[in-house]
């Protein structure tokens, strides 16, 4: 069975020998106090929670499956607690607003982590990533009312989100 490992290096690369983020950072007034500590805590932790929480799941979710049976959703074994783990962590809102619960960092940071565990296992991945999509779209689009009903609850978890294909 191979074993993921994330890319931290590469990503710590990109992030500040290509990119440069902690001058951009600096530069930035909403994202001043995020420095190389902060960004390398965040990746290991991310990646530590990727290579032993996530990845391992790819197997019950490849055997189990989610099932719908009289209106109740089962995920996966393990889903459903590394998605609470994952919350717990503060992965979730890492750049949502504050206004709504999040930690408002730099959206390339919630990239690097996303990535992680999207590689580590696609399907897991999505639970989160549908949700902050559908807060995104809100958070652009919504009205004041839907933004009070849903960011708060979507950057904590509380509530997660779908998409709808037709």
């Amino acid at each position: 069975m191979n074993q993921y490992k994330a890319p931290k290096r590469d990503m710590q690369f990109v992030l500040y020998d290509l990119l440069k983020v902690e001058d951009l950072y600096a530069s930035l007034p909403a994202y001043a106090g995020t420095d190389r500590a902060l960004i390398d805590s965040i990746l290991d932790t991310a990646a530590q929670f990727a290579e032993n929480e996530v990845a391992p799941l790819n197997r019950s979710g490849d055997e189990e499956g989610c099932h719908f049976n009289d209106g109740v959703v089962t995920t996966p074994k393990g889903f459903k607690e590394a998605y609470q783990q994952f919350i717990q962590l503060g992965f979730g809102g890492l750049a949502a607003s504050p206004e709504f619960g999040g930690q408002g960092l730099p959206h390339s940071l919630d990239i690097a982590t996303g990535e992680m565990n999207a590689t580590a296992n696609w399907s897991w991945s999505m639970y989160y990533g549908l949700s902050q999509g559908a807060a995104k779209t809100i958070e652009a689009h919504g009205t004041p009312e839907q933004k009070a009903t849903y960011l708060s609850k979507l950057t904590t978890g509380d509530w997660t989100g779908t998409m709808c294909l037709t």
